[in-house]
């Protein structure tokens, strides 16, 4: 198998109902204003009696930035 090498991570995160409606239009938004190239992902969902936290990264590569 082979992995994706990446140059950075970016991490979304939301606690609060309307800001975890949002993420994904959040999470558009940084895409479309950056340049990158999405090479791997992690959606994670965890709670507890009071709180939901809904967490995306993403794994990305620059351009440029090689194999």
């Amino acid at each position: 198998m082979v992995v994706a090498a990446f140059t950075g991570v970016k991490v979304f995160s939301a606690t609060r109902a309307k800001d975890r409606e949002e993420l994904g239009e959040v999470v558009t938004r940084w895409l479309r204003s950056n340049t990158v190239e999405i090479v791997d992902k992690i959606v994670t969902q965890s709670s507890d009696r009071e709180f939901h936290c809904l967490t995306i990264t993403l794994f990305y590569r620059e351009p440029g930035a090689g194999p």
